[in-house]
């Protein structure tokens, strides 16, 4: 049996997860103490709920990297692969500025970064493989929603 597909979809699914959980347990601190207090939308989730959204999306982020990284070796590739790799730093990022360094409107501007990179990911990954571009979807649709959740702690807490 050939192991290889099987361990490259591992490494692609772990990718992600260790990346967001790298950036979860650095600034988890600033959860329990500094974003508590923060004045919160009402339509504000419960913070039990970030983990599992996060774990589900961090998934289908890898099993679609995997299905464009089994694509053809062509320059449409490589640059999708590019563009998934920039909106995952963009992404490790803002938990930092948000949550480490306490700044809400700088991390808001770096969200709407983040979600540019991520619609142009999609559109790159439909041109290879539509599958692997439908994936990212529930992950823009949770971005959009942390963005809006971000301006509006941001405003209330200014």
């Amino acid at each position: 049996m050939n192991f290889k597909p099987i361990i490259a979809l591992i490494i692609c699914i772990l990718i992600p997860l260790l990346t967001g959980g790298i950036a979860g347990f650095v600034t988890s601190s600033n959860i329990e103490s500094w974003f508590t207090y923060l004045e919160k939308p009402a339509f504000n989730p419960p913070n039990w709920l970030f983990g599992p959204v996060w774990t589900t999306l961090y998934i289908l982020m890898g099993i679609s990297l995997f299905m464009i990284w089994k694509e053809p070796a062509t320059p449409q590739r490589k640059s999708a692969l590019r563009l998934f790799f920039l909106q995952l730093f963009l992404n490790f990022a803002w938990s930092f500025i948000f949550f480490y360094f306490h700044q809400p409107g700088f991390a808001f501007l770096e969200i709407i970064v983040l979600w540019i990179a991520i619609v142009l990911m999609i559109v790159s990954f439909y041109r290879l493989n539509r599958s692997a571009a439908f994936l990212q979807l529930p992950y823009l649709g949770w971005v959009t929603f942390a963005s809006v959740l971000n301006v509006s702690i941001w405003y209330l807490n200014k």
